[in-house]
């Protein structure tokens, strides 16, 4: 068995916005929990969960129980970034109020 981890299920969206942000010059690393996105010489690491399936359908928000316990630890004890997002607008505005 190897000692390296394989890659995660994707979810339904990721490629649709990596592809948007590579065509917005984005620099863009999957396949490392999900993304990674390079820009203005920031790097920024994004876990994308498919909204189908982790959003409550009465609030929008996403459920306590899509988030993984080792994403519940990365998220209290990683000092760079690294937020939990489902649509490419999210991204974006991340990223623009990160480089402002």
């Amino acid at each position: 068995m190897s000692k390296w981890r394989q890659a995660a299920k994707v979810d339904a969206n990721q490629s649709d916005i990596v592809k948007q942000l590579r065509k917005l010059g984005y620099s863009v690393q999957v396949g490392h929990d999900d993304i990674l996105v390079g820009h203005k010489g920031k790097t920024f690491w994004y876990e994308i969960k498919d909204p189908a399936k982790t959003l409550s359908k009465k609030t929008g928000e996403l459920l306590p129980s899509a988030i993984k316990l080792s994403q519940q630890a990365l998220m209290s004890t990683w000092s760079g970034h690294y937020q939990i997002v489902w649509t490419l607008e999210q991204i974006l505005a991340d990223i623009a109020s990160e480089t402002e």
